[in-house]
């Protein structure tokens, strides 16, 4: 098989030559259009809402701040998964967007329809959408308690 090989290039040296060309002329032509990004984006487009509901208990968050938000945002179009956390004192809720779509329409968006929710939640309660960061940003998170 090898030695066939070895003849062929041989023997039709100007079809090689050519074949070669066109993969490096094809190579540097993708190289030109590809975007490049020191640091690519590999994690899906995701926007977190953290609201603080200082004296609520637990149960008392997830049922007056956590689901509410959910219910609000819960319509709008390109949403894959949506997650929430309620702890005492606040909540956590996770919205995670199909591949593909606008970060920057998501958040506005989301934005649109929490500002309709503000009447629903309970006086001095402002669900905030936290900063855009990259996937690269956040190395570790520790967390640190005391009596």
């Amino acid at each position: 098989m090898m030695s066939a090989l070895v003849r062929f290039s041989i023997r039709f040296s100007g079809v090689i030559i050519g074949l070669a060309s066109l993969i490096v002329i094809y190579g540097i032509y993708s190289l030109t259009r590809s975007n490049l990004d020191v640091f690519p984006e590999f994690s899906p487009t995701q926007l977190i809402i953290q609201t603080e509901a200082p004296g609520l208990s637990t149960d008392l968050v997830e049922r007056l701040v956590s689901q509410p938000i959910e219910n609000t945002i819960s319509g709008t179009v390109g949403i894959e998964l949506m997650r929430s956390q309620s702890i005492p004192g606040l909540s956590v809720v996770t919205v995670i967007f199909k591949e593909g779509t606008d970060v920057y329409r998501n958040r506005q968006v989301v934005a649109e329809r929490l500002a309709i929710l503000n009447g629903r939640l309970p006086n001095g309660i402002t669900p905030n959408i936290t900063p855009l960061t990259s996937a690269a940003s956040t190395v570790m998170g520790i967390g640190l308690s005391s009596d």
